[in-house]
């Protein structure tokens, strides 16, 4: 029987040390991140204008210049329309990234992120803080790599799926959320800032799992020994990662969007490692599509593990729904974000509307998967805190 199984402290322990090791190397790469935004130096667009402005020494080399400075004065406006006037006279009207041939440039206009470097998918800056942001990178595929070993080691020790309890469900997201990032990077999407908020997401989150929710490997409960536990679990971990995701995108959103806006009137310096690490962000818009994009992804995946844990519970405990406390938190959290899917969609809320909305409906996952196990006692107080 599983429930008679022992439970290997070899494995176990071996676990306990990958945990720890990959503590240290996400908080590593964390570091690595900041010393990439804080040193980066000017965005590549803007060192790619000056640069041709000054080789090109024409009428349209200058009027390219003073497009793109008439574009990033505009940048709270939903579009933006650049005029350009070439030297025989005619008017070019860029709207959005225009390949680089025969005397044209690259204008980069509101919603759009800038250009991959080399394509990793920074958002610019020189090249000493492009090489650092490229061991944070490596650092952070090491790190993600070692908390896999490390949920697989836990799972090995109990002969079980390693998400019993708090502890072992916050080492799986933290998994979960930087495999996720690692995958994104590696299909070439341009999503190098999410590196620094998912490394310092897994360095709080492995240290608060080893000082406040650690407990030895053991063998679960009786209602726990079900297949429904890697299916409904796993599903909750996923959309965990996936949330966390989301609620970045939306919280960078409000930090560029003010910092845009600011910066439209005049009100913030351009030069200073404050500036710099704004301008190494995605424009605004592209961050609120982001978090629009990973919440909608991730909704029918949160609605099949709330159906998936209804059927575990008539099978463990006679009903499909009872309102216990982590029930009626999953469908709260469930609400939460059907009403901020519905709001983009029909009212078309976007913006720092939408990113409240955001708030609040990750807010209530996370109280649904920690603060229920801590402060509430029911029956899926499982956490072993």
């Amino acid at each position: 029987m599983l429930a008679e199984a022992a439970i290997d402290t070899k494995f176990a322990n071996i676990s306990n040390v990958l945990v720890y090791s990959a503590m240290a190397v996400f908080l590593l790469a964390f570091l690595a991140y900041a010393a990439e935004w804080t040193f980066g130096g000017r965005s590549r667009v803007a060192r790619q204008s000056a640069a041709l402005a000054a080789k090109a020494g024409s009428s349209l080399g200058q009027a390219v210049a003073d497009a793109e400075a008439e574009e990033v004065a505009a940048r709270t406006a939903p579009t933006v329309a650049v005029k350009v006037t070439g030297a025989g006279g005619g008017t070019t009207t860029l709207t959005r990234t225009v390949a680089a041939k025969a005397g044209k440039v690259d204008v980069v206009t509101r919603g759009d992120a800038a250009p991959p470097v080399d394509g990793v998918g920074a958002a610019g800056g020189d090249e000493g803080a492009d090489r650092i942001g490229r061991i944070a990178v490596s650092l952070t595929t090491l790190a993600a790599l070692l908390d896999l070993c490390a949920v697989i080691t836990r799972g090995i020790s109990a002969h079980r799926p390693p998400w019993g309890n708090l502890y072992e469900f916050t080492v799986a997201v933290t998994m979960i959320a930087s495999l996720l990032f690692v995958a994104l990077l590696a299909a070439g999407k341009n999503v190098r800032w999410m590196g620094l908020p998912v490394t310092l997401g897994a360095v709080l989150g492995l240290g608060i799992a080893v000082t406040e929710f650690y407990v030895d490997s053991e063998q679960l409960v009786p209602a726990l020994h079900s297949y429904w536990l890697w299916i409904h679990v796993s599903g909750a971990m996923v959309c965990g990662g996936a949330l966390y995701a989301g609620a970045i995108a939306a919280i960078l959103y409000v930090a560029k969007d003010v910092y845009e806006s600011r910066k439209a009137r005049g009100l913030t310096k351009e030069d200073g490692w404050w500036s710099d690490a704004f301008e190494r962000l995605p424009a605004s818009a592209t961050l609120d599509k982001w978090s629009y994009r990973i919440n909608a992804f991730v909704f029918p995946l949160w609605t099949f593990t709330i159906i998936a844990g209804a059927i575990w519970a008539e099978a463990a405990w006679g009903h499909y729904w009872e309102w216990d406390p982590t029930e009626t938190w999953a469908f709260i959290t469930w609400v939460a974000y059907a009403c901020y899917l519905h709001a983009r969609a029909t009212a078309g809320w976007k913006g720092r509307k939408a990113a409240i909305l955001v708030f609040v409906a990750f807010a209530c996952y996370l109280f649904n998967a920690y603060g229920v196990s801590i402060f509430i006692n029911g029956k899926h107080s499982y956490a072993g805190i």
